[in-house]
């Protein structure tokens, strides 16, 4: 066993606001120490939380993050660069919508747009390092889900040719973090061209298996694909680097399944949840957690259609510090055992 889970934290992104104390990060600190959360994980591109060029650039600025982060009792857990790793890789037929997730000075100009989110990434592995973390959130991007279900079908070697793409496009990125001493877990997500095991193995194939390419396990994307999410544990553990605890739910009917007839979120069949909520076996992901000795933190990552987000933030905080393991150092029937007798083992074995 290499440890036990840590916990609770919290991923920042969907609570930020521009009321306080959701509107600067040292208030958000101090709003989620009342909750009982142990770390935070930060999201990079919201400048009321966090600046990620300063980051880059000033280890001091890094230190007095972290600095209010303690005072608060807590550790910051990993920067996320979800919206910046999107755009290293954009289909064009998502051109104008992904715009806005970059500054207005590269919108309409996708070549632009693509070097500065890789400008970003740079500076996401250098932030990193600076703050002395040992792990990284992300998205992968897609070039290739335009055609994830396609009709007409696909042209021959169209997904290899995209996968190819991706990886050179993440090689330079990979190797930066890697430099920082950094694991970068890529979340597993429909909209991104690594959304499963068998696409994560193609991108890591076209990486020629990148040490620090990792996933930043999330269940609840996986209820919603009817993928065994607790398999898929058993097959990655080696390279589940990161987690996001979400909760989710899929109820299929005669209308409508996984691809919910263009619902709004309420009316899907699929749908994310608060912790609880939702369908996630958690004592089965914890415990394979467990079992794998994954030790790095259980984020909460709150999504849900129906229940208000600080609510969800609330409950969050004890439902996984209850989920969380405290891994044994011994076997519960050490009671029974003896010193050991090599010739009582010969003799019990029948054997000279």
């Amino acid at each position: 066993m290499a440890g036990m889970v840590k916990g609770p934290a919290i991923f920042l992104a969907q609570f930020a606001g521009d009321a306080a104390p959701f509107n600067s990060f040292a208030g958000m600190c101090k709003w989620a120490a009342s909750l009982g959360y142990k770390g935070v994980q930060i999201p990079t591109w919201d400048d009321r939380l966090f600046d990620l060029a300063k980051a880059a650039s000033s280890k001091a600025y890094c230190d007095e993050l972290k600095g209010i982060a303690s005072s608060h009792g807590l550790a910051i857990t990993e920067l996320s660069t979800h919206l910046q790793g999107q755009l290293v890789a954009v289909n064009p037929a998502y051109d104008e919508a992904f715009d806005a997730f970059a500054p207005k000075e590269v919108h309409g100009k996708p070549a632009e747009r693509q070097k500065w989110a890789v400008d970003q990434m740079m500076k996401g592995a250098k932030a990193s390092r600076n703050l002395g973390l040992t792990g990284h959130v992300t998205f992968s991007g897609a070039l290739a889900w335009p055609y994830v279900y396609p009709w007409p079908q696909r042209a021959p070697g169209l997904i290899e040719t995209a996968f190819e793409e991706l990886g050179k496009r993440w090689k330079p990125i990979l190797d930066a973090f890697d430099e920082a001493g950094v694991d970068v877990g890529y979340e597993l997500h429909p909209g991104e061209d690594i959304f499963d095991g068998t696409t994560f193995e193609r991108f890591l194939e076209a990486l020629k298996g990148h040490k620090r390419c990792a996933i930043n396990y999330d269940p609840s994307h996986f209820v919603l694909q009817q993928l065994d999410y607790l398999e898929f544990i058993d097959i990655y553990h080696e390279r589940i680097k990161a987690f996001h605890v979400k909760d989710a739910e899929f109820n299929p009917t005669g209308r409508q399944g996984v691809y919910s007839g263009y619902a709004g979120w309420v009316e899907r069949a699929g749908r994310f949840r608060s912790l609880g909520d939702g369908q996630v076996d958690f004592g089965g992901v914890f415990s394979k957690m467990a079992q794998y000795g994954y030790s790095s933190w259980a984020v909460l990552e709150w999504e849900c259609a129906l229940k208000h987000p600080e609510d969800g933030a609330r409950e969050g905080a004890d439902f996984i510090k209850h989920h969380i393991i405290r891994v044994t150092d011994k076997a519960f029937d050490d009671f029974a055992g003896g010193a050991v007798d090599k010739k009582q083992i010969k003799r019990a074995l029948g054997l000279k």
